[in-house]
């Protein structure tokens, strides 16, 4: 199985976390994306967007890290990551849509912006921010995990880029149940940090 990422991207990040706690041991290849190497037709055959992560697992070919999360809870996961029964699974789609919607237009927009330099209205993504964190906190007030009694792909999903919201300087002290959900995240078998790995694992 092989990983194209960029090391820095909470994207990457969310499928490198996935593969270690499920034990699965995969190339990670670094794109040179200041080279320009997105763009090169050989990157495009991988994935026509030009974006990361693309995995590569034998003849299947991914793009899209939630849509990878969602294939190797299936393919390679327990049960629990990504229950089937009709209920869990849309309410398990709801917090995929969260990560893709909400969290990408507040932490992950602000951190681009403070860390990285990106263009944006940061005033409008620290907002969006705020507004997403105070939604997860309010969540897990009385629960463990966003939904069912185990962790999820919903859980991975989020995780990323609200456990860096300190690098668009939001402090998460604000959010004190979202702060033990964090912590119980960290403490799962085979976890792995967003600053963890190399060009290859």
């Amino acid at each position: 199985m092989k990983l194209y990422q960029i090391q820095a991207s909470a994207n990457c990040y969310r499928v490198r976390l996935m593969l270690s706690l499920l034990g699965i041991r995969a190339e990670w290849i670094e794109v040179d994306h200041k080279g320009g190497e997105l763009e090169s037709t050989a990157f495009r055959t991988l994935n026509p967007f030009g974006e990361v992560p693309v995995l590569v697992d034998g003849d299947i070919r991914l793009r899209d890290s939630q849509a990878i999360l969602v294939y190797l809870a299936r393919r390679h996961g327990a049960a629990h990551w990504l229950p089937l029964e009709a209920a869990d699974l849309a309410r398990i789609q709801q917090w995929l849509s969260f990560a893709a919607n909400e969290i990408q237009n507040g932490p992950r927009m602000a951190r681009g912006i403070v860390l990285f330099g990106r263009a944006g209205d940061l005033a409008t993504a620290l907002s969006n921010a705020r507004r997403a964190l105070a939604l997860l906190d309010t969540r897990v007030v009385d629960r463990e995990w966003l939904e069912t009694e185990a962790p999820t792909v919903a859980d991975i999903a989020c995780y990323p880029y609200v456990s860096r919201a300190a690098d668009a300087e939001i402090d998460l002290s604000d959010y004190p149940s979202l702060g033990r959900w964090l912590k119980r995240i960290e403490r799962l078998e085979g976890f792995i940090p967003l600053e963890a790995g190399g060009p290859a694992h």
